[in-house]
């Protein structure tokens, strides 16, 4: 944004403070969240609990861009949803639609932060029609320069907290309105639907009943998030050996490149599960033994669901980004990924399997 607009946006949309932080009942909620990436949005689910528990009767309707749109597909907490898309931008009939959406009335708007912050989403809460309308006035020491368009102006700064889960992280901006969960678990809603796919799926395996099922996920977009794809051939033989299980690799067309290389490079053959929807692949999940991944958006999907999990980790901090919960395992050992070795990895599986009281699922 050019320094020339800021007056101008300021003189339009700019809002007065206002240091009274109490919240009248509210019945339609606004979120912004069209920035960032998958994980930061599944990680919303603690934000998104407790505007429910606060307001229990309110309307939440959030604003997400179209690469993470279906993160909440099906999500209770959330009533309505919009897909930003600034390629629509110079459409009339989208400006129209995006118009409307910013303009129901709201009791309050949210921009909530926990990565970087957002010009385009601080000025979607300006121009929306909220009456209370929350946003950072800096993050980590750095001023927030459009931080007028809002009515409550909080100052996020965890650079001495640097092992505060991200789940923990959304809910300062919420905190100073006596609004809080210690509950950070990632939800994802999914139905029969879903089910009836992931069932379908499984009974492509034989003796599926008889033994383990477990789901590999070998990609991630960042690539020092990437465990090297031999390590992950070498980890499914020695599971299949060990146990005679049943293996999976989730993934995008993005994958492909290396679902291929590992699928080619075993004596046995593995299926895939690609170009899911998100409800699905939880699906999928929820029905595994095991689920062993990269550090990336599907971490957080199968992070989701009860079924044990092992993240692997490199650059990441996982005390920021693990999942949280009964079974939710992490290996880090520094930056660099592939310093974790097979063997820990296989250990680790091998004592969740052994623990695990055999095959949990039916596919009926």
């Amino acid at each position: 944004m050019s320094s020339l607009s800021t007056p101008v946006f300021r003189a339009l949309w700019g809002r007065k403070e206002s240091d009274d932080y109490r919240l009248d009942e509210a019945r339609r909620i606004l979120v912004i969240r069209q920035h960032n990436q998958l994980g930061d949005l599944l990680a919303s689910t603690s934000l998104f609990r407790a505007l429910k528990q606060r307001f229990p009767f309110s309307e939440i309707t959030l604003i997400v861009s179209p690469p993470n749109k279906d993160a909440v597909l099906k999500n209770k907490y959330i009533d309505h949803r919009f897909i930003f898309d600034k390629s629509l931008i110079k459409n009339t009939a989208y400006l129209k639609a995006l118009k409307s959406v910013l303009r129901k009335d709201y009791d309050i708007c949210i921009v909530p932060v926990v990565v970087s912050n957002s010009f385009t989403s601080n000025l979607m809460a300006g121009l929306s029609d909220a009456k209370v309308k929350i946003g950072i006035s800096s993050f980590d020491g750095i001023k927030n320069e459009s931080d007028y368009f809002f009515t409550h102006r909080v100052k996020l700064d965890w650079r001495t907290q640097p092992d505060m889960h991200v789940g923990d992280r959304i809910m300062d901006i919420v905190r100073p309105f006596g609004i809080d969960t210690d509950d950070f678990r990632i939800e994802i809603s999914f139905d029969e639907d879903d089910l009836a796919v992931a069932k379908k799926f499984i009974r492509r395996y034989e003796n599926i009943g008889e033994r383990p099922l477990i789901g590999i996920h070998s990609g991630a977009g960042k690539l020092p998030n990437r465990w090297d794809y031999k390590n992950f051939i070498t980890l499914i033989e020695k599971l299949r050996k060990e146990y005679n299980a049943s293996i999976y690799l989730t993934g995008t067309n993005a994958d492909l490149d290396i679902t291929e290389a590992i699928k080619k490079s075993l004596s046995f053959s593995v299926l895939d599960f690609l170009n899911k929807s998100i409800p699905e692949a939880a699906a999928l999940i929820s029905l595994s033994d095991l689920f062993v991944t990269n550090d990336t958006g599907v971490m957080h999907v199968a992070g989701s669901t009860a079924t044990p999990q092992i993240s692997l980790f490199g650059p990441t901090n996982p005390f920021q980004w693990a999942p949280v919960g009964k079974e939710k395992h992490f290996l880090r050992k520094s930056d660099i990924i592939d310093d974790i070795t097979v063997e820990e990895v296989f250990s680790l599986c091998g004592t969740i399997l052994s623990q695990s009281g055999g095959v949990k699922r039916s596919v009926k």
